[in-house]
């Protein structure tokens, strides 16, 4: 076996990558990962120049693994600001740093990608060694891994792993949104439906399109509002423009998108990613501020969504506990780390088996505002 470290997905074909990935995860496809080298959104300028690790048997990809060689630590949603901060007081230097993640997407899913009939724990093991060899060899302080799906942790002999918890909303095999909302205690029933109610009142029509059912104009008008709202929400213009999302266009075979009308106007959009289990709540916008109308069209119509295509989870992001009284379950996620310094690498070790007694107690505490009938 042999590693090779990639700084452009398109040294490798998208047939080439994608046939290693037994999975139909939107956000590892080459096209996924492609448009956002095109848009720019990942180089060595914005701080996330593309590393990927290509494991081969002679010529043969065997095995890949998203990697990124990391100058900040903006847009990854697992906050190690403190780290670094440790770093710089001991006179050391925490950047570079290697991740593997989806850049600005804290969505749960598969990390590691292994051909079928390979050995998986030899590949598994020899990608982790190839990865802190190559940090050592690059001067990087560290390697992180993030959010990976069950089946797809790595070995904490090799990584410290640390928890965290986000909230996602389960098919008990729904007939109906309002089969779900029968299972609600009286008063939440109540309250979602009187948000819903608000959002006809004002007269918002809401209309959920798939693939190439998004027009251009559909795109134009989404970024317009993405842009808009991430400008008021933080003062700049986000991660992701216009140009990734042009590339997203070419192939929205995964997409679906959730557009608000008033008067014969479109007034907000929300984009939504699907495979064959979950629905992923990406990006939304709007000029105007519609009351209820971002609870509509980032939840309740993602719920909807769901239960038509039985699909049976639904991740709407990271953050937000006001989504635990609609229906949303706290649950735990998972990242792993190694830091080249064992000073550090055992003060590290030591917070985070303190914060994941914190964020257990957090999680056990949140399932107590669940909207659920006991």
């Amino acid at each position: 076996m042999k590693a090779r470290f990639i700084d452009s997905i398109n040294q490798l074909s998208a047939e080439q990558w994608d046939s290693l990935w037994a999975s139909d995860y939107p956000f590892v496809k080459h096209h996924f990962l492609l448009a956002l080298e095109l848009g720019k959104c990942t180089t060595e300028d914005s701080g996330w120049q593309p590393y990927h690790l290509i494991v081969f048997d002679n010529d043969c990809p065997i095995a890949a693994l998203p990697l990124y060689l990391k100058t900040h630590s903006y847009g990854e949603y697992v906050f190690d600001w403190a780290w670094a901060d440790a770093y710089h007081r001991c006179g050391l230097t925490y950047y570079p740093k290697l991740l593997t993640a989806i850049p600005f997407t804290p969505a749960t899913g598969p990390r590691i990608a292994i051909a079928p009939n390979q050995d998986r724990q030899a590949l598994i093991n020899f990608i982790i060694d190839s990865v802190q060899q190559e940090a050592q060899r690059l001067g990087a302080s560290s390697w992180h891994y993030l959010f990976p799906e069950e089946g797809h942790h790595l070995p904490t002999n090799h990584m410290m792993p640390r928890l965290g918890c986000q909230f996602h909303w389960f098919n008990q095999d729904y007939d109906s949104f309002d089969d779900f909302l029968s299972r609600f205690n009286s008063r939440k029933r109540k309250s979602v439906k009187r948000e819903r109610r608000q959002v006809i009142e004002q007269e918002v029509t809401l209309e959920r399109l798939c693939g190439h059912e998004i027009t251009p104009e559909h795109w134009r008008q989404f970024y317009t509002f993405y842009h808009a709202t991430y400008l008021k929400r933080s003062g700049g213009s986000g991660y992701l423009n216009a140009s990734f999302f042009k590339q997203l266009a070419q192939q929205p075979d995964q997409i679906m998108m959730v557009v608000a009308t008033q008067a014969g106007n479109i007034v907000a959009a929300a984009l939504y990613f699907f495979d064959h289990h979950t629905l992923y709540g990406r990006y939304w916008g709007t000029l105007d501020d519609i009351p209820g109308l971002h609870f509509e069209a980032c939840y309740y119509q993602g719920i909807e969504f769901a239960i038509e295509k039985k699909l049976k989870r639904f991740d709407p992001g990271a953050q937000g506990e006001h989504k635990i009284q609609r229906g949303f379950t706290p649950v735990f996620t998972h990242s792993y780390h190694w830091l080249a310094d064992t000073r550090l690498q055992a003060a590290v070790e030591d917070f985070l088996q303190r914060e994941a007694a914190g964020i257990k107690h957090y999680q056990a505490d949140c399932c107590n505002y669940l909207p659920f009938k006991s």
